[in-house]
């Protein structure tokens, strides 16, 4: 199918959702709560040296009902990865993953070296909704004059009454993805792609190519009508005299 050769990192992320989803379906509630505290990406697995909890992390789905969750990275990455391809789509998502995970737990880091109360270095920190943040910010901020207008400012009220209601740490996060993804859609390697599929090459509409002396080359419908021109002044001259 087209739309599968389209979106093979969404695709591919969206089955291994589905999996990991299956697989702790199938397991008791201590074995899914040993398998989320061993792929958190909290301070104390960063420490040491457990970076790759910062991948698996984003393997599980939490905080929302699973399938819904699942629909929601399948439709917002589809989408990304549909209108700027797959190292864009997936590599804006990654991004607000990684980095949002990064400073939250980097925060949190230095509470515990500040001995501030409320740092947790063993803390439950997994799911997919930094990357999902990020990416529909994005899609939002390079989006049509609505989308930047109402559809950013709804997004960026909503994550914010939470955090200042919930105040948890991934609430925080989604606040700190939302920038992230904005920051993203200022980059030059997003605005390019978007000039290039929204000009697309021979397009019509798109500029005259110049000859080799630096004039404008004619259209040949413009050539046509100057054709018609020509004729119509040559047979005016005629009948006058």
């Amino acid at each position: 199918m087209n739309w599968l050769r389209r979106l093979p990192a969404t695709t591919v992320y969206v089955g291994l959702l589905l999996a990991t989803a299956g697989w702790m379906a199938s397991q008791s509630v201590r074995e899914q709560a040993r398998f989320i505290r061993h792929n958190s990406s909290n301070v104390h697995h960063l420490e040491v040296g457990k970076w790759w909890t910062l991948l698996t992390s984003g393997l599980v789905v939490d905080g929302v009902p699973v399938l819904l969750g699942i629909a929601a990275v399948a439709g917002v990455l589809g989408l990304a990865e549909w209108r700027w391809g797959t190292l864009r789509g997936f590599g804006v998502f990654l991004f607000g993953h990684v980095t949002a995970t990064l400073l939250t737990e980097g925060a949190m880091w230095l509470m515990k070296l500040a001995h501030l109360p409320g740092a947790l270095s063993r803390a439950r920190d997994v799911g997919i909704s930094y990357g999902l943040v990020a990416t529909a910010a994005c899609l939002l901020a390079l989006g049509g004059h609505r989308a930047r207008r109402y559809g950013l400012p709804a997004l960026t009220l909503l994550l914010t009454v939470a955090w200042a209601v919930d105040q948890e740490l991934a609430d925080a996060g989604h606040v700190v993805a939302l920038g992230l993804g904005v920051l993203g859609a200022r980059s030059p390697w997003l605005r390019s792609r978007r000039r290039v599929r929204a000009r697309p090459s021979g397009a019509r509409g798109a500029p005259p190519r110049n000859l080799g002396d630096g004039a404008p080359a004619l259209r040949p419908e413009a050539l046509g009508r100057g054709e018609d021109r020509c004729c119509t002044s040559s047979d005016s001259s005629a009948s006058a005299w």
